[in-house]
């Protein structure tokens, strides 16, 4: 799983059968501090995140299709499965995240 904050909307009027009636997301992976780390990526939402959530994102197909609850959507590998309420990091720097379940 990567922490990621929820940065855009994408908007297709053609997209694959798979994706139709999903939103998908543009999300920018952080580090514990909201540190951008690395690269952007698109993520199909599984808990009604919006821009500026701080979220949970899965990167691999069958458990993004698990939280999606469609294992037959095979083109699906990226998905939002949790919005973090709160971080907190221990003094031996271990990272405790609570997940609002929506």
């Amino acid at each position: 799983m990567t922490l990621a904050k929820v940065t855009a909307n994408v908007v297709s009027t053609e997209k694959h059968a798979h994706y139709h009636g999903r939103k998908i997301l543009v999300v920018q992976p952080v580090g514990p501090d909201g540190t951008p780390k690395g690269k952007s990526m698109l993520a199909v939402d599984g808990v009604q995140a919006g821009i500026g959530d701080l979220v949970l994102v899965v990167d691999e197909g069958g458990s993004a299709r698990a939280v999606i609850g469609d294992e037959t959507a095979v083109t699906i590998r990226t998905a939002i499965c949790g919005i973090v309420d709160r971080i907190d990091v221990a003094e031996d720097r271990a990272t405790a995240i609570d997940i609002e379940d929506r």
